[in-house]
């Protein structure tokens, strides 16, 4: 009975806190420790998730403001004139592009203001061309060959892939290719806006006519070019010295039409407000590129090339412009020609010049505005 006594008495004699604690970790549930952590995980990174999201929430509510209340933020937008691409060539030396029937030459509009200018000359002319200096080219304009004045779109320079890939192929048709940067852009000095550009393309124009003797003289404008194009078009027309015809690649109606059906707008197309946040700011800064108005006063042969699959300038744009010109009465005694290039194609923005059809239309185009021109 003692030694029985004794047991019970061994066993109670067990501090409580000990037996308590054994008690309390004998119920942990395994891997409690794990799902804490795992929970405190998901919970930082659902913090983190909503702090990015209200963070870019306000960025999105922000910048309508700022455009509102900075508007040189659009006109920059629409310019891209600080997109220099490619930004690693000297535009000096055209030869390095592959044109080495070219000549680099520098005008000067008006006071402060200079523009590069580069001169590509017929493809058969091109052994005639080699170490020729600005004097030979100056003269060679007056040469029996027709001459296009061609009118760059936003961004980069004249020494862009695209617009080289297209001097490339006028020049093997047998014109001469005159083309610019505007003031602002590549090596040009001077500050970008719609009326500078303007007055830059009627300068280069004015010193083609004053070489290039009786030979036929075309405008051709691509994407923002084409709203420059029209522009001079019918400043010449209003003088009465037009060109022998226009040529509009990938055209809009307006600025404003263009500016709320370009990919960018996208995230802020239905934004409260649109048109006064971002469209008012454009016009203000006045920027217009008015094609829809332009060609109401505008006699001579009209030329509209546009891909179906253009993601900038959307195809219905080029359409519409069409559609205003075709029966004005400023073209009554001029042809009009639209020309559609299908989706399958992929020519898009930028890539008509690809065309193997490009060179036909071209021939019968000219061929039936020069009839029209002279009769």
């Amino acid at each position: 009975m003692r030694k029985r006594n004794e047991s019970v008495t061994l066993e109670s004699s067990s501090p409580p806190l000990e037996k308590g604690f054994s008690l309390r970790t004998s119920l942990r549930l395994p891997g409690s420790d794990g799902m804490k952590r795992t929970l405190g995980r998901r919970h930082g990174m659902w913090f983190r998730f909503r702090k990015v999201v209200m963070w870019l929430l306000g960025v999105y509510i922000a910048i309508p403001f700022l455009v509102k209340v900075c508007p040189a933020i659009q006109a920059k937008l629409v310019f891209l004139n600080f997109v220099r691409v490619p930004y690693f060539i000297d535009l000096k030396r055209p030869q390095d592009q592959g044109l080495n029937h070219t000549c680099n030459y520098y005008l000067q509009p008006e006071e402060d203001v200079t523009i590069g200018v580069w001169h590509t000359v017929p493809a058969v002319l091109w052994k005639d061309a080699q170490s020729k200096d600005q004097p030979w080219y100056e003269d060679i304009l007056g040469s029996n060959h027709p001459v296009i004045l061609y009118l760059h779109g936003n961004a980069g320079t004249r020494g862009g892939d695209h617009r080289v890939e297209l001097y490339k192929v006028l020049s093997s048709l047998g014109f001469h290719v005159v083309t610019f940067d505007y003031r602002g852009w590549g090596d040009s000095i001077g500050t970008p806006s719609e009326s500078g550009m303007t007055y830059d393309a009627l300068h280069v124009f004015d010193w083609i006519k004053a070489r290039s003797g009786d030979n036929p003289v075309y405008i051709w404008g691509h994407s923002l070019g084409t709203g420059v194009a029209t522009n001079l078009v019918r400043r010449l027309c209003e003088r009465e010295t037009p060109p022998d015809a226009l040529i509009l690649e990938s055209p809009f109606t307006n600025i404003r039409e263009e500016a709320k059906s370009h990919p960018f707008s996208v995230i802020y197309r239905y934004f409260p407000g649109f048109d006064w946040f971002f469209l008012d700011p454009i016009t203000s800064s006045g920027i217009k590129f008015a094609n829809d108005e332009n060609v109401k006063h505008i006699s001579c042969s009209l030329l509209i090339l546009h891909a179906e699959d253009d993601p900038v300038v959307p195809f219905h744009l080029g359409k519409k412009l069409y559609n205003i010109a075709a029966p004005s009465r400023s073209f009554r005694d001029f042809k009009v020609q639209f020309v559609p290039f299908h989706t399958d194609l992929g020519y898009r923005h930028k890539y008509i010049y690809k065309s193997p059809e490009l060179p036909r239309i071209l021939r019968e185009f000219m061929g039936k505005s020069e009839h029209k021109h002279h009769h």
